[in-house]
């Protein structure tokens, strides 16, 4: 272990695993090649600046359908697993979360657990939509799949939802950067206590595991 990671484990609580951290970095990465081939696809300014149709559909495609592969290999993780139980469950203390931030217009930190309300509706919509484009996504790669009313109706959903889900990408985007321990948790997977204890208070975090001991 190195020195800088030695001195996160002894005076930080640790958030993520590397499992997680791993998910959500390559979760991000497709993403954002997704965004960036969507866009020169749909804005003709870009697609001409750009070039090479053809190779920009296939990473379109491809990082497209790749997406859900990290968070596939991420179940195997036990800790993964865990939060996504916690992000797809809804506490009393949640909905009291967001009738403050839509009454008052800020977030309220004393009622949020590891994850606050907001973020498991960003997780609830992310997922949802990535499920929808993917279909969608699908029938018109194989146009022979479905009749031209469907591939239709999917090219029109597609794009529509592709431009809502960029707006809320850029919404979540625009809140990580107002909070950097919140993304150097999910660089290193360690947040500073004082950190917790004020944004994260209803958090209870899972006690360090002891090191196996040395047989004599």
């Amino acid at each position: 272990m190195t020195p800088l990671r030695d001195t996160r484990v002894m005076t930080g609580l640790r958030r993520f695993t590397r499992a997680e951290t791993w998910v959500h970095r390559s979760v991000n990465w497709l993403m954002g090649i997704c965004v960036l081939t969507g866009g020169c696809l749909y804005f003709p300014p870009l697609a001409e600046i750009v070039g090479r149709r053809r190779t920009v559909v296939t990473l379109h495609e491809y990082s497209g359908i790749a997406v859900p592969v990290p968070v596939l290999l991420g179940l195997v993780s036990r800790a993964f697993r865990r939060d996504l139980g916690r992000l797809g469950r809804f506490f009393p203390h949640d909905w009291r979360w967001l009738r403050t931030a839509l009454r008052r217009g800020r977030r309220e930190p004393s009622l949020a657990g590891k994850f606050n309300a907001g973020q498991k509706l960003y997780a609830a919509f992310a997922t949802g939509a990535l499920l929808i484009m993917a279909g969608t996504g699908v029938l018109m790669w194989f146009p022979k799949l479905a009749p031209l009313i469907w591939r239709t109706g999917a090219t029109f959903v597609h794009d529509w939802l592709a431009l809502a889900f960029g707006a809320v990408i850029a919404g979540h985007v625009w809140f990580a950067t107002k909070d950097p321990e919140a993304r150097r948790g999910l660089r290193t997977g360690y947040v500073p206590r004082w950190w917790a204890r004020e944004e994260h208070p209803l958090w209870q975090p899972e006690p360090p595991r002891e090191p196996p001991a040395e047989r004599p």
